[in-house]
Formats: C-alpha cells, sequence, structure tokens
C-alpha cells in the first residue's frame, strides 16, 4: 500500500489534534480552561485559541466541499439524524482527532441536531466500556462507535487485547448503551494501517508495537456481521495515512466521511435505460 500525507511540519499543531487532555481530566471537575490547556502544548492562551480556531476552519471547508458535490443536498437530507436529536460518537485517535470525519461530520448536519465527541485518543474497547456512565450521560439519540484498533495492536507480536475480549467489550458497551438510553447505534470499522510504514516508525519500532491487517479485517468481519449498520472504513487510508502508517491525514479523514454518507445515504442508482 502506497501512502501519502498531507503537509503538516508543526510539531505543536499535529500534538494538538490527536491531544485533549480535557476528555481524560473530567474527574477533576469543570474543564479547565485555555490558560490551563494551553502551557501543555508549549502555547500561550492566544496562540492555542487561534490553532484551534485554524482547525475548526478546515472542518468547515471539507464540510463544504462535500455539500457542494452534485446530488449532496438531496443524501444529506435523507441521513438519519433528525432535528433535536443528538449523536454522540465514541473511538480512538481517529475520531479524536480535531480534524476527524465527526468533526467534519457535525458541519454537514443541521445546527439543531446535537453532536458530541466522547472519542480519547489510544482507547481500547475495555477503556471504552468503563466509561459508559459518560456516554449514557449524554442521552444519546444515535451513537457512532470505531473502536478496536488500538486493542489489535500489537506488542513484540502480542496482541494487546484478546479478540474475544474485544468482541465482548463491544457488544456490552452497545447493548448496555441501548438498554440505558434507547439509542440506536452505528458501527464504524477502524481503518486500515500501511504496515511497511508502521514498521518503519522510529517510536513504534522502539516499543515494539506494530500491527496487522489480518487482526483489522477480522475485526471488520464481526462488526459487519452485527446486525446494526456497519460503516466499512478500510479503504479510507489507502494513500491516505501519516508518516506512521497509522493515522488518517486529513484528505483520509474526508474519505472516512464520504464512506458514512454512502453507507447511511447512499446515492440514487442510475436510472435504467428506457427498453423502448
Amino acid at each position: 500500500m502506497t501512502s501519502t500525507t498531507d503537509a503538516n511540519p508543526d510539531p505543536a499543531e499535529r500534538t494538538l489534534r490527536f491531544q485533549q487532555p480535557e476528555k481524560v481530566l473530567r474527574h477533576l471537575g469543570p474543564a479547565p480552561d485555555d490558560a490551563v490547556l494551553a502551557p501543555l502544548f508549549g502555547l500561550d492562551a492566544a496562540d492555542y485559541r487561534t490553532r484551534l480556531s485554524r482547525l475548526e476552519a478546515r472542518n468547515r471547508e471539507a464540510a463544504a466541499a462535500l455539500a457542494a458535490l452534485p446530488g449532496a443536498a438531496a443524501r444529506l437530507a435523507a441521513l438519519p439524524f433528525r432535528p433535536g436529536e443528538h449523536v454522540v460518537a465514541v473511538g480512538e485517535s481517529t475520531t479524536a482527532d480535531r480534524l476527524s470525519w465527526f468533526e467534519i461530520l457535525r458541519h454537514l448536519l443541521p445546527p439543531t441536531v446535537g453532536c458530541t465527541n466522547l472519542a480519547v485518543s489510544g482507547s481500547t474497547t475495555t477503556q471504552a466500556l468503563a466509561n459508559l456512565p459518560l456516554l449514557t450521560a449524554q442521552r444519546p439519540d444515535w451513537v457512532l462507535c470505531m473502536l478496536g484498533a488500538n486493542d489489535v495492536q500489537r506488542l513484540d507480536g502480542v496482541p494487546l487485547v484478546a479478540a474475544a475480549e474485544t468482541r465482548r467489550a463491544l457488544q456490552a458497551l452497545r447493548d448496555l448503551t441501548v438498554s440505558r438510553t434507547g439509542a440506536r447505534w452505528i458501527w464504524l470499522t477502524p481503518t486500515g494501517v500501511d504496515v511497511e510504514r508502521v514498521a518503519r516508525y522510529q517510536h513504534f519500532r522502539r516499543a515494539g508495537l506494530g500491527w496487522a491487517g489480518t487482526d483489522l479485517d477480522a475485526l471488520a468481519e464481526f462488526l459487519l456481521a452485527e446486525p446494526e449498520v456497519t460503516v466499512d472504513t478500510r479503504t479510507a487510508g489507502h494513500g491516505h495515512v501519516e508518516e506512521d502508517g497509522l493515522h488518517l491525514t486529513p484528505a483520509g479523514q474526508r474519505r472516512v466521511v464520504s464512506a458514512v454518507l454512502d453507507a447511511l445515504a447512499p446515492p440514487p442508482a442510475p436510472a435504467r435505460p428506457s427498453e423502448n
């Protein structure tokens, strides 16, 4: 698989994209303000806010480009999320990314549809299950769940989480959330990885970390067999992963949004030619 990256030479901005300390400090009380968060990224509060605004502008631009495609208006109107409903995303870094598919999707939905992103970079399915009370407290009408990529990471060849435990945690997360809230559930498979690039990436190599495409495919096949809608995002990263081979570029994230639209509001089939 070949890979390309979007130009992103600024280390602070890359860190800001994927790390959101306020999400893992909720137990300490109200979310810290910018003056507290900014120094964690080596920034002052003004620069922190400027960078966040710049990232959000990119999401709006990506959404506008998708909304301008032929037939997009009808497809967006066909999405199942209705005004007044609350859509919650659960996931790991692919979804926690401040340029993620979910952050673009929120700009494609009517402003009366509430969107909350609970994804946390590095999260496993077990950790997501432990955060069930936070999820159900959101009273979601819809949950979009993309989890499992961290479970199948291998440490010196040993999977972090056994496949059976991943399946159990995912089903428990869905079943308990639905029973508590009545939310409707949508799965997203983890995106594919560039195995060769992962193997070359210095930080992963030093830590003995790796990912196998067969593990991700097995997880995807499990999700596709579940009764709910599953968005297959495995091809979104083809040619669109960062230097580490794992995380999506912004172009890859836009491909995930397209996969969501294809699954939830597919384009109309082409008209069949008249037999007359």
